[in-house]
């Protein structure tokens, strides 16, 4: 029976997958996004943060402005998920599949992830650049990238699974985008000391855990800090559960 659900799964994954991959590179949606996402990434990092100006050869001027760009470009890119699905009528015959819920919840959402990952991929020139620059902690670089990653890859949970609740694709946006912004803002240290000095300390300090921009920065200081992937896996997992359970609504909570 457990095979039986694993294959469900890997089929209704990679069928997810292909078919959302497909409809990114069908149209120019992946190229635009992947094309403003590192113009706007660019001019944050080289004019914003003025890189050159800084003399070191690190790319902590680059990470930084991650989660604010990710709170913006994620729930983007994860908008139309399901949201089209219900307002161009094709979520019925999609939901009609012999395959398992979780596994095309799980493929539109690797769907998104890829397009995310070829974006930071498409960065790594500006890591070589910082080498020409003089010698970098190659380490830490990469372990940033690593975590930069799967928190791109929460965030765009996040917006799937607003996606899932509505057929309007800019109110998924909306939606996904203030909850990204409280989730990231809650580690800012003006939000956080705000609410440290309104209620004490201890609370400043619990909701500054639950803060992506918290457990983001911890790896962009070179900590190696099970804490933080295990908090980025186990949201990630978190909002495909709360994905699946919205959809399976639509199947009148068959899977």
């Amino acid at each position: 029976m457990l095979r039986l659900d694993l294959q469900g799964t890997w089929t209704g994954l990679k069928a997810a997958w292909r078919r959302e991959i497909s409809a990114y590179f069908a149209t120019p949606l992946a190229y635009v996004f992947v094309a403003i996402f590192l113009l706007v990434l660019g001019i944050f990092t080289w004019e914003l943060s003025r890189f050159f100006d800084t003399g070191a050869a690190d790319l902590e001027p680059f990470f930084y402005w991650h989660p604010w760009l990710f709170m913006l470009f994620m729930p983007a890119l994860a908008m139309r998920l399901w949201s089209d699905e219900s307002s161009q009528g094709t979520a019925e015959l999609l939901l009609s599949l012999p395959v398992n819920l979780t596994g095309l919840v799980i493929g539109k959402l690797l769907a998104a992830w890829t397009v995310a990952a070829l974006a930071l991929v498409m960065t790594f020139p500006w890591w070589l650049t910082v080498n020409a620059l003089g010698p970098a902690d190659n380490a830490a670089i990469a372990l940033t990238y690593f975590m930069s990653l799967i928190m791109a890859g929460a965030y765009l949970a996040i917006g799937a699974a607003v996606s899932a609740l509505t057929r309007s694709s800019v109110l998924a946006f909306v939606i996904g985008v203030l909850i990204a912004f409280v989730l990231t803002a809650a580690g800012w240290p003006l939000v956080s000391g705000a609410v440290a000095s309104t209620f004490g300390a201890a609370a400043g300090e619990a909701i500054a855990q639950f803060s992506f921009l918290t457990h983001f920065e911890t790896a962009q200081r070179g900590v190696r800090e099970l804490r933080g992937r295990v908090f980025f896996f186990g949201f990630t997992a978190l909002c495909v559960a709360l994905n699946a359970l919205f959809v399976s609504h639509r199947r009148g909570g068959a899977q």
